[in-house]
């Protein structure tokens, strides 16, 4: 093999080397040696992905097989990689964030005794996702699909004493079953007509069968259609797509480094990578990309509604992830592929910025996770509240920062898309800017601003209502979103049980440890910089040439790219569009909401108690699943238990059967008299018989 090739097998096998020896050899490595080999491993991988998008930049691709695990027939299941621009571009922001939180984590997990398990599969999720969005082929796409599945249900659950860490690990693997059988079905459907798994083999032959009828018993759909809207439903499981959304708010069970981790970089945004991936194929079909944009407008918009009335401060940043990946999804339908994946990066940095913000706020407040028990701590933790007010400023899209370039340009992509149902997207998207501006602000100021309300009693009336989880009762206490076994690990006051966190009377929070703090600065810096140096090449230059396919007849790309000038001359034209003036109303509405009238958001929740009580049931679609699908479950078991096994099976093929036995057996009982005139007899009427058949038959 090159020495390119040996370094594109190191980027994935180096976490995986880090995962199995922090997770075999943990107790034999100790806390320290454990992350000491996880990061520097993580570290390599990033190091070798900077090494790997050099050597593409200067025009060096590559796409081939390394292993071929097996063959059935004529059809081959390798292991191989597809190198070009869009997997070095995801190959480096994986890698990055990743190390971040690998950093992140020595101080946030500090004192949890399952330290070097974490460390271990925080690692091997780096290794799935690597192996996800370095295919090249639909097998190794759908085993990093499933890998990445399979880490984060044990992520999720990582605190498994808690009833609610199961339930939400559980909730999270089983909405992405879902997800991941419709996305099976449409794999399954390129093998069976395209013959091959391989990437570039169905690229290359997919204009053959753009007009056949899919191989479905009973519809008339479009091939193209059909595998397009399967794959699809694969990444609304994966990329939390209404109706499939309802697994990521309650991960936030998970200890805070994995929600940066799987709501920023990695997991989530593995279905936008992998529908830009397969533009050759959903540009074929109008149908499918309109299904897509309509499905991104409903979660960008209306989970963004949910992100107003939370008081968790790792909720309202999930809700934010939610409405940001409708966003990204709004622009795949848009045709605008590029634009959803650069989204897709500058959300990655300023989103797990964040998270890991929260993450530090929530270690200063002793594992209160209440935004309304805070206020003020901006002149205790001046670090976390720099950084998160450049996360915040980046997330609603002010001009200049990362943010801004990159989502002005999904709501201009589809300013210009004249695909069905692009108007609802485009009042979804415009809409969602003063919604994103709204309650990331609240927390913001809540958070960081105001009177100190830590450390005493609090009349939350004054401020928006706690949310009440209304699924099953062992979710009941999901606003207590971090562990109790980790605050009392963590907490100087160990006699605080998991209802009672929090600091004591008198007790003053403080800046965290430099390597909670440190990654925030690392973070911040793409999440200012990185929109304005890369717009120009990845959206108007020829970036994605040769990694995103889009159809002469989907032009919007084409028409922005008239409209630019360079990133200043957009963000400097910006302070006049419409977008910037909602944000700003978004803004300045919470800052007077809450800050100088916290009467009003109380006088508006019972003004309008209904909606409310919508918003806070989250559209009840948690209830309606734990009914109909939960309850529906349960109803089928229990009929198959009451009618068939205690009445059909025990009743009447095990007992029924043994019954009838007993009853012939004792009616040839009495055949057994012992008198030989009785025996005698039956001889006799015995051969009267056979006499009288035999003489029928001659």
């Amino acid at each position: 093999m090159s020495n390119m090739q040996n370094l594109y097998l190191l980027v994935p096998l180096a976490p995986l080397v880090g995962a199995v020896a922090a997770g075999l050899f943990g107790k034999l490595l100790g806390r320290t040696w454990s992350h000491r080999i996880t990061i520097a491993l993580v570290a390599v991988s990033f190091f070798a992905s900077l090494a790997i998008f050099q050597d593409v930049l200067a025009g060096h691709q590559y796409n081939g097989t390394v292993y071929k695990w097996m063959s059935s027939g004529d059809t081959s299941f390798e292991v191989g990689f597809l190198i070009d621009r869009l997997t070095v571009m995801m190959m480096l922001v994986v890698t990055f964030v990743s190390l971040m939180v690998h950093i992140y984590t020595i101080g946030y997990m500090q004192e949890d005794p399952g330290y070097q398990r974490f460390f271990s599969y925080i690692s091997l999720f780096t290794f799935s996702m690597l192996m996800l969005v370095m295919a090249n082929n639909f097998m190794q796409l759908f085993f990093g699909w499933e890998a990445v599945g399979l880490v984060s249900y044990l992520l999720i659950g990582f605190w498994y004493t808690r009833p609610t860490a199961i339930y939400a690990n559980l909730k999270a693997f089983l909405v992405n079953r879902v997800g991941d059988f419709g996305f099976l079905l449409g794999i399954g459907l390129v093998l069976m007509v395209f013959g091959t798994l391989d990437y570039a083999t169905v690229f290359a032959n997919v204009h053959r069968y753009v007009n056949d009828v899919a191989p479905i018993p009973g519809v008339t759909w479009n091939l193209i259609t059909a595998i397009c809207i399967l794959l699809f439903i694969g990444a609304m499981g994966k990329s939390a797509q209404f109706p499939l959304h309802v697994w990521l708010p309650d991960s936030m069970e998970g200890p805070t480094p994995i929600s940066a981790l799987i709501h920023a970089a990695t997991m989530v945004t593995a279905g936008i990578f992998m529908v830009a991936r397969m533009s050759p194929l959903f540009e074929l079909s109008e149908t499918a990309l309109s299904f897509v944009m309509i499905i991104g407008a409903i979660t960008a918009l209306f989970m963004g509604f949910l992100g107003i009335i939370q008081n968790d401060i790792k909720r309202v940043v999930a809700y934010s992830t939610l409405s940001q990946l409708g966003y990204m999804t709004v622009a795949l339908g848009a045709s605008a592929y590029s634009v959803a994946v650069f989204h897709l990066m500058t959300h990655a940095f300023f989103k797990a910025l964040l998270f890991l913000a929260a993450g530090s706020v929530i270690i200063a407040m002793h594992h209160d996770q209440d935004i309304r028990n805070m206020g003020g701590l901006r002149k205790y933790m001046p670090i976390t509240w720099i950084t998160s007010l450049i996360g915040s400023l980046a997330l609603i899209g002010t001009p200049f920062m990362s943010g801004f370039y990159s989502k002005d340009s999904i709501i201009e992509a589809v300013e210009y898309s004249h695909l069905a149902g692009s108007g609802f997207a485009y009042f979804a998207v415009l809409a969602g800017v003063f919604v994103t501006a709204f309650y990331s602000f609240r927390m913001y100021f809540l958070v960081f601003h105001g009177e100190e309300r830590f450390g005493k009693e609090v009349h939350h009336e004054a401020h928006a209502p706690v949310p009440v989880a209304h699924a099953p009762a062992v979710h009941a206490d999901a606003h207590h979103a971090d562990d109790a076994h980790h605050a009392e690990a963590h907490d100087d006051h160990a006699q605080h049980d998991e209802h009672h966190h929090g600091l004591a009377p008198g007790q003053k929070p403080h800046e965290t440890p430099w390597v909670v703090w440190l990654p925030l600065v690392l973070l911040a810096i793409p999440s200012v910089i990185i929109g304005f140096i890369a717009i120009g090449p990845m959206l108007y230059g020829d970036y994605f040439l040769d990694a995103i396919y889009i159809g002469h007849e989907h032009h919007a790309l084409a028409e922005m790219r008239e409209e630019f000038h360079g990133a200043a001359a957009m963000a400097l034209h910006s302070f006049l569009s419409v977008p910037f003036m909602l944000a700003l109303a978004g803004v300045a509405s919470s800052w007077f909401f809450y800050m100088k009238r916290p009467d009003i958001p109380a006088a508006i929740k019972q003004r309008f108690s209904g909606i409310y009580t919508l918003l806070e049931n989250k559209y009840y679609f948690d209830r309606f699943n734990d009914w109909f699908f939960a309850g529906g479950a349960r109803g089928t078991s229990r009929f198959l238990w009451k009618f068939g096994d205690v009445q059909l099976i025990d009743g009447v093929m095990v007992n029924g059967t043994a019954r009838l036995v007993g009853r012939i057996s004792g009616s040839l009982r009495n055949l057994q008299s012992g008198y030989i005139y009785h025996y005698a007899f039956a001889m006799i009427i015995g051969v009267f018989v056979l006499l009288t058949i035999r003489t029928w038959f001659e």
